[in-house]
């Protein structure tokens, strides 16, 4: 595919969004307008749009240069009203007599703005919340959710932890306390015995099925969380016993973040279905079946079951879920539960775009050989030799010859026989040699598998000015694929390959693999850098756990961010406007006072006053420098 388009004499916006997949991937909220600017549009109108590239230029104004996370709020509500249509539409269709209630898990992303937009979209849907801590369950309890939605409370629970959800229910909110190890019903029955209030109980089964992709240990018999069917039995006896039966609500599990093959979830519906029909037949009040999270994001637009896709739509996915469990309570001959589910990804994902500028290039290869005296080493002008009469036709042998030279090079190299400017221009030799091969190799049928990892070797490297660890965690641990692009110049041809390196002094800084249709690209096509221009480039589908999740690696701390919206009248609002953190909070945060510091470097320019080599004015002025730096961005400015 990529090959083809950037074949093509006449290169247009058309083509670039082939080459970048944005109507694979993009899900209706991306377009490329005719100067090359990529354009956000949240009612997928490309009439109506945010142009990043405008964005990027009214923030640096306010004093907000990248890198810079953008969220776009009504990306938020048109993923609510997607999943929510999907399953009136599957109710509808299947004449199914349960409901459906969405529930939003807050450790996906915890932002406020996240979770208040996501509240605020969902609250004719009856979207409620999903805590995995006490700290998580404390915010829920605040957050104005709306009537009839659910509190549910996953996660290791004590004392403490159900005293919160007691509060919490007295608020008035609809609390589940979900039973996920057979221990922590012992609380819940010390409750009772003491006579104060029992909340709502549910239980997390642990499913034969599993998910798939990246996350699929989530479910099985070896997961973390879940009671097996004994354990469940015998914990519906315990509270059988105590009179506490009729609390039992909900039956819930879960079998991945991001399941990638809908035969899973068929697969998971229909025996957790099942055994929540075998629980009702036999008494125990179930009134909901959570079916948890999993509706994936297709992140590569493969619409595959990669571990970066999904092999199924969101309608699809609520299709098969209603259904399943329609076809079981049919079967059974019991009352249909309302669904729930946990979709954070699927809700979040779409929702917020990094921005990052590109601060230079690396390349191994030099752009000219080097020019020679006629004085080199042998060794030298035998590489000088393939360079100059390499071509398509002898460039595997050529190939061959050049690095039997460049190893016979280093040996003369290491006995102290060369030079070090000898050496240097059989390096640029060989590297020259490198890049026709590559170039030559290309034009053949079959490419050789030697000639295909020369190529990775030979992708130029763009120095791009943000911590992979810091926003795109994912990537780092677990080589999930996010798609990149560039926000500006799409109406010309990228002329280049690169990888993408951050600004941390770590070699796993780098984002090598890129999203494809067909395959997983190791470098990215990109533009030219021209000197004294600003080039951008935009990371998508970041919001889902990357917020949380990042790290302070070189104590690069969280970037500036920005909500965007188009108003009534279609013109772009920038809102809620947050500065990255400067170095001062980084350095806090390991338990470093900005005024300790401050005193320590006072102390040390006062001893270099008094032994003369500083006057007191320099010494003042380089305090207060030093004062200012610590409230600078901690990226490059």
């Amino acid at each position: 595919m990529s090959v083809n388009v950037l074949g093509t004499d006449h290169f247009t916006v058309k083509h670039a969004a082939e080459l970048y997949g944005l109507d694979a991937w993009g899900n209706g909220y991306l377009v490329i307008r005719d100067d090359g600017h990529l354009v956000v549009t949240p009612e997928r109108d490309p009439r109506y749009g945010i142009d990043v590239y405008e964005v990027i230029q009214r923030l640096a104004l306010e004093g907000m240069r990248t890198p810079v996370l953008l969220r776009f709020p009504q990306l938020l509500d048109a993923q609510v009203r997607e999943l929510a249509n999907s399953f009136t539409r599957a109710i509808q269709e299947y004449q199914f007599g349960g409901k459906f209630l969405p529930v939003y898990p807050i450790k996906v992303n915890q932002q406020r703005p996240v979770i208040e937009g996501l509240l605020a979209s969902g609250r004719r849907y009856g979207l409620g919340l999903e805590v995995g801590s006490r700290a998580e369950l404390m915010l829920a309890a605040a957050l104005p959710t709306p009537p009839g939605s659910l509190l549910i409370c996953n996660g290791y629970k004590d004392v403490e932890y159900l005293s919160s959800a007691i509060l919490a229910a007295r608020l008035g909110k609809q609390v589940v306390v979900v039973v996920e190890k057979p221990f922590e019903l012992d609380p819940i029955l010390d409750l009772a015995a003491r006579g104060e209030p029992v909340p709502a109980i549910g239980f997390r089964i642990r499913l034969r099925a599993r998910g798939s992709g990246l996350w699929e240990k989530s479910g099985g018999f070896a997961s973390k969380f879940g009671l097996t069917t004994r354990q469940l039995l015998a914990a519906l006896d315990r509270l059988a016993e105590a009179g506490l039966q009729k609390n039992v609500t909900l039956l819930h599990f879960h079998i991945g973040s991001q399941v990638t093959e809908i035969r899973k979830v068929k697969s998971a519906v229909r025996e957790g279905g099942r055994i929540y029909a075998k629980l009702r037949s036999s008494g125990v009040p179930l009134r909901y079946l959570d079916v948890g999270g999993g509706l994936g994001v297709d992140y590569d637009g493969s619409r595959t079951s990669s571990d970066a896709s999904v092999n199924y739509s969101v309608q699809e996915y609520a299709n098969d879920v209603v259904y399943s469990i329609h076809e079981v309570c049919e079967d059974e001959g019991v009352p249909p539960p309302t669904i729930v589910c946990e979709s954070g990804r699927m809700l979040t994902a779409h929702h917020s775009m990094l921005v990052a500028d590109v601060r230079g290039s690396i390349s191994g290869i030099d752009p000219e050989p080097p020019l020679l005296t006629g004085k080199e080493a042998q060794v030298v002008e035998e590489l000088a030799e393939v360079e100059r009469t390499i071509n398509v036709k002898n460039y595997r042998e050529f190939y061959h010859d050049a690095v039997e030279y460049r190893d016979q090079m280093y040996s003369l190299f290491n006995l102290g026989m060369l030079g070090l400017d000898d050496r240097a221009k059989a390096e640029s030799l060989f590297w020259t040699v490198a890049g026709k091969t590559v170039r030559f190799s290309r034009k053949a049928k079959f490419v050789a598998e030697e000639f295909v990892e020369l190529g990775l070797r030979l992708h130029d490297k763009y120095i791009c000015n943000f911590s992979v660890f810091q926003s795109l965690p994912d990537h780092w641990a677990l080589d999930q694929l996010f798609p990149v692009l560039p926000i500006h110049r799409l109406n010309t041809k990228p002329t280049k390959r690169a990888a993408l390196v951050d600004i941390t002094c770590d070699s796993d800084g780098e984002v090598d693999k890129f999203v494809d249709r067909k395959d997983v690209k190791e470098a990215l096509e990109v533009h030219e850098l021209i000197p004294g221009e600003a080039y951008y480039l935009g990371f998508v589908l970041l919001g889902a756990y990357q917020d949380t999740m990042g790290d302070l690696h070189n104590l690069f701390g969280r970037v500036h961010e920005a909500e965007v919206v188009l108003d009534a009248h279609g013109e772009v609002e920038l809102r809620a406007m947050r500065r990255g953190e400067d170095a001062s909070q980084a350095l806090r945060y390991f338990g470093f006072d900005e005024e300790e510091l401050a005193r320590s470097i006072d102390i040390g320019l006062r001893a270099r006053v008094e032994d003369g080599r500083l006057d007191r004015e320099e010494a003042a002025g380089l305090l207060d420098d030093y004062r200012a730096r610590l409230k600078r961005y901690t990226y490059l400015i």
